[in-house]
């Protein structure tokens, strides 16, 4: 854009960030008294293999806030850049580039080549990134601005990380997360969100039959029936969840032998047409400690010789659950704990 086509505001932004840079404002600020000590900031580091955008000018307004604020308040307040060098989208941008479909392909290249061209792909926009710095005013010392990939770095956090552990403040337990088949390892939050995508689900309603139905005060077959959209982790079922305060109701399906159970709510969406509706309601909490017979015994089947009493203890019951709905389904749950992270906490929760 010419000079000539500036408006008024960008002429005054520039001139603005003249003066700081002719003056050193950004250098004197940190050297001006700090009776209240030092406020540290090292930025969370964005990844240069990619142009920056109109999301990162926001974060980094913010970031640039809070550092001016507490130098006004009194403190030093060192600002370091830093970049991530590290990560899933770094290694599938190289990917592209070469082509590759997968890890054997890297394999065959080399894990160090590999890594060269990683090392590489990072730095491709640094330049690009320290004008759009520059110009946004944004005040952060580049000069000595940290890398994720140097060895320093790394070893630093390991260091960290051994004082935790000696401290005895790291524990081993066992956590559901994102996977990604094809790169052969778990995904962050951030990364599973640059594949998101709408799918159509098919579902299927399976039915759990009561050992318990006198509880109830029922009499002959009665079967909870549970909404899924994975049916292949059926299997693998070891409880059930219900809604604490959602109202549940009894009914018989023309042709279908026995009594039925679902959320009131959503009787109209289970069983549009053929419904006997018997009128017996039941609150979620009524129905929580309720057993029934497993679809499948291969969970416990597979079980060792410790864990099988565990079974005969908690498993194939019936369990309240906060994320339990009416929006969809049944208003039962199924509940697998190993294939899902709200059914691996409600697990976890309570014993399974």
């Amino acid at each position: 854009m010419a000079d000539t086509e500036k408006s008024e505001v960008s002429k005054r932004e520039e001139a603005v960030l003249s003066f700081w840079k002719e003056k050193g404002i950004f250098e004197k600020s940190l050297k001006k008294p700090s009776p209240k000590g030092s406020f540290v900031f090292y930025e969370g580091p964005p990844t240069a293999n990619g142009k920056p955008g109109v999301h990162h000018m926001e974060s980094r307004s913010f970031k640039d806030a809070i550092p001016r604020y507490k130098t006004m308040r009194g403190y030093a307040v060192p600002r370091r850049a830093g970049w991530d060098t590290h990560g899933l989208p770094v290694e599938l941008e190289v990917e592209k580039q070469l082509s590759f479909r997968g890890k054997k392909d890297i394999e065959d290249y080399g894990v160090a080549a590999f890594n060269k061209k990683c090392r590489e792909s990072v730095m491709a926009y640094i330049e690009e990134w320290s004008r759009f710095t520059d110009r946004i005013g944004y005040w952060v010392n580049q000069e000595k601005a940290y890398f994720t990939f140097e060895a320093p770095y790394m070893e630093s956090l390991w260091s960290i990380m051994k004082h935790v552990s000696d401290e005895g403040r790291l524990y081993k337990d066992y956590k559901v997360v994102p996977w990604c088949a094809r790169c052969g390892t778990a995904l962050s939050s951030h990364e599973l969100a640059q594949g998101y995508e709408d799918v159509k689900d098919l579902s299927i309603t399976a039915k759990f039959k009561l050992k318990n139905p006198e509880k109830l005060n029922l009499k002959g077959d009665v079967y909870l029936l549970a909404w899924t959209t994975t049916p292949w982790t059926l299997p693998g079922n070891v409880g059930l969840a219900v809604g604490k305060s959602i109202v549940y109701m009894d009914f018989k399906l023309a042709g279908s032998e026995g009594t039925f159970i679902v959320a009131k709510e959503l009787l109209g969406k289970v069983a549009p047409g053929g419904v006997t509706r018997l009128d017996r309601e039941w609150t979620g909490a009524e129905l929580i400690g309720l057993e029934y017979e497993p679809l499948y015994t291969f969970a416990k089947d597979l079980a060792s010789e410790t864990e099988k009493p565990k079974f005969g203890e908690t498993a194939f019951r019936v369990y309240e659950a906060d994320f339990v709905t009416t929006e969809d389904g049944t208003g039962i749950v199924h509940t697998a704990v190993m294939y899902g992270q709200e059914d691996f906490d409600l697990g976890q929760k309570v014993g399974l």
